[in-house]
């Protein structure tokens, strides 16, 4: 049985002095997580999110263009 790995990689609007994250989408549609990680610290902990609920994530984001939380 192969296992996918994740393949990281952070925004390219993450250029903030590295308060950043790092997500590997590649496992949403074999797994069905996104996980994410802290681009500082690649051997840290990982938090594994549904699918749905990291695109939910990310198009509230999105449409949230104040900067401000929604």
């Amino acid at each position: 049985m192969e296992t996918e790995t994740p393949r990281w990689f952070t925004s390219s609007y993450s250029d903030n002095g590295g308060a950043c994250v790092s997500v590997a989408i590649n496992l949403a549609a074999s797994r069905g997580t996104v996980p994410v990680r802290d681009s500082k610290n690649t051997d840290g902990p990982i938090l594994n999110f549904a699918a749905a609920a990291f695109a939910a994530f990310v198009n509230g984001v999105k449409g949230n263009t104040s900067g401000t939380a929604a």
